[in-house]
Parts: structure tokens; C-alpha cells; sequence
């Protein structure tokens, strides 16, 4: 996800996507915890992608 598709994207459709990137980084934590997570690298990239729409989030709202 690059943040030029982001800052295409409406404040409601962000704010969807954060709200399930949240739950999908939830999840890896407690597969993490439990030594079931397969793709270790995974929660990094859903952390880069939460703070990529916080800072569209952030830019928008200073416009």
C-alpha cells in the first residue's frame, strides 16, 4: 500500500481501513505470543501500513 493510493481514499474509507488493519495486527500479536505466526515479517509490514494512513489521516486534517 503506497500512500499515494492512501491520499486518494476518503477520511471514512481510512478510517475503515485502519480499523482492520488494527484487528489484522491484533491477531498476528496473539499468533506471535502463541508460536503459530508462519511470516514473522508480517506484523512489521501491517505497522508501517497503520502508520502510512495515520499520517494521510494527520495530513488531511491539517488542510
Amino acid at each position: 500500500m503506497k500512500a499515494t493510493e492512501l491520499r486518494q481514499k476518503s477520511v471514512e474509507e481510512l478510517q475503515k481501513e485502519l480499523d482492520g488493519l488494527q484487528r489484522q495486527q491484533f491477531t498476528l500479536r496473539m499468533a506471535k505470543a502463541t508460536g503459530q505466526l508462519a511470516k514473522s515479517n508480517q506484523v512489521g509490514l501491517v505497522r508501517k501500513d497503520i502508520a502510512r494512513i495515520k499520517t494521510v489521516l494527520n495530513e488531511m486534517q491539517g488542510k
